[in-house]
């Protein structure tokens, strides 16, 4: 049989994938934009309060954009390699990011390991020409060179889609509507009724109604923002692993990396609720465990190999029957 329906499917699953990320992030601007509205217009400020508590959020996030993955690299206690001479145990591994950086024509990242026996990857950076990709060396123990491929696939496709700048940009939007709904709810605190809201002639009634609207948006929208920002990791985690399969054209190691990586019993220590979005399989386990929960960071297991199960059959390729049904998380 042919495999030239593959790529068919590759590019329906991506675009599929990036469609819905874009729609999840415009759901974000709405929220932002009712939510100012509905403050400004309760206050009297207008969009002054609206502009300053963006424009806050906006600098946070330049700092995070540009030592954002050297925090989160000293905080998982990552060590970087030397590429040129690495040790006798890594050899292999700067050898499948090379074979994963000329497959994606992706700049060589740089490589850290995290000395941790619970397997884990997970890659960062603001884009390709300044990532980093780490392991844990219980994934470089417990994966064989066909799991380890699948990984790093996923994780260079990461890099590839620019997924952590993309998620820097919800995570901007998500942090404007969280500083903007603290704002308008400690000033509802302290008694503040907005400029001239007292001096309305005949909109009273109104006013107090804008000014109940926008105290529910302001207590709803960190929650609704939340939310769909976990969507939209879920989402670019789904187009990472098909992504992943489009640089190593094997299925099956992805699958078996997943259930493998799900399956280990070891914490992973350095993991937090900060992180465990980066990872490429939640490293917070009892998030795992809830399968399709709104508040989870990754699709659940079987549901990612169900599609990893249907682009193996392009190629001919069949999933072990156990792989679906594991023991394990999914």
């Amino acid at each position: 049989m042919s495999a030239s329906p593959a790529p068919t499917t590759f590019y329906r699953e991506i675009d599929r994938n990036r469609r819905e990320s874009w729609v999840l992030v415009a759901a974000v601007i709405v929220v932002l934009g009712l939510l100012g509205g509905a403050i400004g217009a309760a206050t009297g400020y207008g969009w002054w309060g609206v502009a300053i508590a963006v424009a806050v959020a906006m600098v946070m996030s330049v700092g995070s954009f540009f030592a954002g993955d050297a925090l989160v690299l000293a905080s998982s206690a990552a060590r970087q390699i030397d590429l040129g001479n690495p040790p006798e145990g890594y050899r292999q591994l700067v050898n499948v990011v090379t074979e994963m950086s000329l497959a994606g024509g992706i700049p060589m990242p740089r490589v850290h390991v995290i000395d941790d026996t619970a397997p884990n990857a997970f890659a960062t950076g603001r884009d390709p020409q300044h990532a980093s990709v780490a392991v844990t060396r219980g994934l470089l123990e417990k994966l064989d060179r066909e799991q380890l491929q699948g990984v790093l696939g996923h994780e260079m496709s990461h890099i590839g889609n620019y997924d952590i700048r993309f998620t820097l940009l919800v995570g901007v939007l998500v942090g404007s509507i969280a500083l903007l709904s603290d704002w308008f709810l400690r000033f509802t605190f302290w008694g503040g009724r907005g400029r001239g809201n007292g001096d309305r002639q005949g909109g009273g009634g109104a006013a107090a109604i804008l000014f109940v609207v926008a105290l529910v948006l302001a207590i709803l929208a960190p929650l609704i923002s939340r939310m769909i920002q976990l969507a939209v990791s879920r989402r670019r985690e789904a187009l990472a692993d098909v992504s992943g399969v489009e640089l190593t054209r094997n299925p099956v190691g992805l699958a078996r990396a997943l259930r493998t990586i799900a399956d280990d019993p070891e914490v992973l220590e350095v993991a937090n609720r900060a992180t465990q979005h980066l990872y490429i399989v939640n490293p917070i386990k009892s998030f795992e465990e809830r399968a399709k929960s709104m508040w989870d960071t990754h699709p659940p297991i079987a549901e990612r190999i169900r599609v990893l199960a249907a682009l193996a059959g392009q190629y001919g390729q069949q999933l072990p029957a156990d792989l679906a049904t594991g023991g394990g998380i999914g």
